[in-house]
């Protein structure tokens, strides 16, 4: 596809961010932080009169609302998007965000419904399905890329340069040397159960299997310098060895590499890009608290004096699921989750400031899909789909500000960043996203007509007056409710516009392409053939 004219693009992109120092560097840094099972509602800017307490479901109860002034300064400085949207649950949003395309491309229909590769063995990885993925791109426009937090996927075909994964590869259902963190199978008289590995107790309630992520995480480093092995589990040296334990808090430990990679990348004038998918946000076992049934594992405290963050040092003693965290660890919810991304946002920007480089780079906040309990895997509405997008690039002369009432998707990633690193992807490669530059840049009033997202074989699709979810009820989106859902539902088309009709028949029109979970599910049995290669933009 052709993205946009990159001479006006580069016009603006030509003097769009300088160095403290004020020299010019080719091309903007780019950090995009994609967290974890966050709905819009969630962040105090979109205005949601509800939204999830501890227990999940609605509620409007103020001790359980978020508090972000970072990401609220950022939405208002920057710009944040009223109306964006992923698929329902995470491996295809993360699908999606990673090829820029939907399933009836990559088919990864939904977490537990993935296409099979050619051979039919096996699930069809996303950078075979789709080669020039997000990593692709940037690498192709010159970047340094580092990929922290949640995988999901197997990493091997993606081009990061270096990355530190919480919990690492191989650590699923498997013991590691550093942390016995971890819920996984046993098999007791012939049958499968989950057990705790800390406290070697069976698990009766409903869970999972999963590597700690949060305290004490299963975290992997790839390709770090000094390292002769791809991958290494840390704590890797003397020092990390002695520091680490029950006070280790993963979402901190991949900030500290990102950082490391920054720094490095700065010193080298080589610019970078930081593709962080936290699991903020996401339910998991509270280790700490295992008898407690809470579904967000509380997070170091922090506190906000309206000009800057300080943190509780953690201080977790005991072992064999029996801990005191000493009030130094807050109570279960995932307020706190996103609490404490606002305080790592705040980090980035102190880190921008200190490296020289704010001016010079362009950060995007957004989520993979809807909270669970409350919209993660639902086609009702826009629950699952309806996420937070924030951009601020405090160097660029971007023409919108605030609150933008467009639809975006975040299939408009992959060819931003690819318009942001000059790289042209080819007509023959089918891409479903947009770029958001000509909207950012220039005095294009919208972005998209519609928007698409997907729940196994159902469809999800709105555009500004209508929407259709994956019951196939319709909505009047026109006007937006107090809790970013209840529209009104359509019975009778002859009591809407004929604007609605009319843009309900576009929709229809737009959705066979997709459609086509029962009658092309799997790869192609070839394969996708030839591909032709990125190239740099003229």
């Amino acid at each position: 596809m052709k993205i946009i004219n990159h001479k006006i693009l580069w016009v603006v992109l030509g003097c769009l961010m300088m160095s403290a120092l004020g020299v010019a560097q080719d091309k903007p840094n780019i950090i995009l932080l994609y967290a974890d099972d966050i709905s819009a509602r969630e962040l105090p800017i979109y205005g949601s009169t509800v939204w999830s307490p501890p227990k999940g479901g609605n509620s409007s109860d103020m001790q359980y609302r978020a508090k972000t002034p970072v990401l609220n300064q950022l939405a208002e400085e920057g710009l944040y998007v009223k109306t964006a949207w992923a698929a329902t649950v995470c491996g295809p949003s993360r699908a999606m965000m990673m090829t820029g395309r939907y399933a009836h491309l990559h088919k990864w229909w939904h977490n537990s419904d993935k296409g099979k590769a050619p051979n039919g063995k096996g699930v069809w990885n996303l950078y075979d399905s789709s080669p020039h993925s997000i990593a692709h791109v940037a690498k192709a426009g010159g970047y340094a890329t580092f990929w922290a937090g949640k995988t999901q996927m197997d990493i091997e075909g993606f081009q990061f340069d270096e990355g530190c994964f919480t919990p690492g590869e191989g650590s699923y259902n498997k013991a590691i040397h550093t942390t016995d963190f971890r819920l996984e199978t046993r098999k007791i008289n012939g049958k499968k159960k989950i057990f705790n590995a800390d406290t070697n107790k069976e698990i009766h309630k409903k869970s999972y299997v999963q590597s700690g992520w949060y305290w004490k995480p299963h975290v992997q480093l790839m390709n770090y310098p000094g390292t002769n092995k791809k991958l290494v589990w840390w704590p890797n040296t003397k020092k990390s060895k002695k520091e680490f334990g029950l006070n280790t808090f993963g979402p901190d430990v991949e900030l500290d590499f990102i950082f490391d990679f920054m720094e490095r990348k700065q010193e080298e004038k080589e610019p970078f890009f930081v593709y962080h998918t936290s699991h903020l946000g996401h339910d998991a076992w509270d280790f700490l608290n295992p008898d407690s049934g809470n579904k967000w594992p509380g997070t170091p405290k922090i506190s906000w004096n309206g000009k800057a963050y300080s943190r509780t040092l953690p201080n977790v003693t005991g072992d064999n699921g029996i801990y005191n965290t000493h009030a130094t660890v807050t109570d279960s919810g995932i307020h706190h989750h996103i609490n404490y991304l606002d305080y790592q946002v705040w980090q980035y920007m102190n880190k921008l400031k200190e490296l020289g480089i704010e001016n010079n780079t362009i950060f995007i906040f957004c989520a993979d899909n809807g909270t669970s309990g409350y919209g993660k895997s639902s086609s009702i509405s826009q629950k699952g789909t309806h996420v937070p997008l924030i951009i601020y690039a405090p160097g660029m002369k971007l023409t919108k500000k605030g609150m933008q009432d467009v639809l975006v998707n975040m299939s408009d990633m992959l060819p931003t960043i690819a318009d942001i690193a000059n790289v042209e992807i080819p007509d023959s490669y089918e891409i479903n996203g947009e770029s958001l530059m000509p909207f950012l840049t220039t005095d294009k009033p919208t972005h998209r007509d519609w928007i698409y997202g997907y729940h196994k074989e159902t469809q999800i699709v709105r555009g500004n007056l209508v929407l259709k979810d994956g019951n196939d009820v319709w909505y009047d989106v026109s006007k937006t409710p107090d809790d970013l859902i209840s529209f009104p539902k359509i019975k009778d088309w002859s009591q809407v516009s004929p604007a609605h009709r009319a843009e309900r028949d576009q929709l229809l029109q737009t959705i066979p392409q997709f459609n086509l979970h029962e009658t092309a599910h799997d790869a192609p049995e070839n394969g996708i053939g030839k591909i032709e290669p990125l190239k740099k933009s003229k």
